[in-house]
């Protein structure tokens, strides 16, 4: 049998991994799926800059800068999944904040693929808040 570096044969690993990423990750499918049928049970938070996120969120997004995390705890809720995107599937600032909001006492998702995921690979709807007319 070839070796390959870094992989393990351990199953058992590999099944508690899959099910640890399905229970705390979401995808956009699922997402988009949520936001028609059920608002009422989550709460979306886009982590990425606030210009990008007036040029294109996911609906019904809030906002929240990562450096602002620790003095917005308002925006979340205990009883609700709060669900956090940022960019691409590069980007870690969803995952990194995760943990922020874990260690709180928050339920917490990650969207997998980020912004990047919903708009271009699945070609979800977005919504801009940017005014072309108060544009230099």
């Amino acid at each position: 049998m070839q070796s390959y570096p870094n992989v393990t044969f351990n199953t058992h690993r590999a099944k508690d991994f899959f099910l640890d990423k399905i229970s705390f990750s979401i995808g956009p499918v699922e997402l988009k799926k949520m936001i028609e049928n059920d608002l009422n049970h989550f709460n979306l938070i886009d982590l990425r800059s606030y210009q990008d996120y007036l040029d294109g969120h996911i609906p019904f997004a809030m906002h929240l800068p990562p450096e602002e995390l620790e003095e917005h705890w308002n925006m979340f809720e205990k009883e609700k999944i709060n669900i956090v995107y940022c960019y691409n599937p590069f980007c870690h600032l969803a995952a990194k904040n995760a943990v922020i909001i874990a260690e709180k006492g928050y339920p917490v998702m990650e969207l997998c693929g980020g912004f990047h995921a919903w708009k271009e690979f699945f070609g979800f709807d977005v919504v801009s808040d940017n005014n072309p007319q108060e544009r230099d």
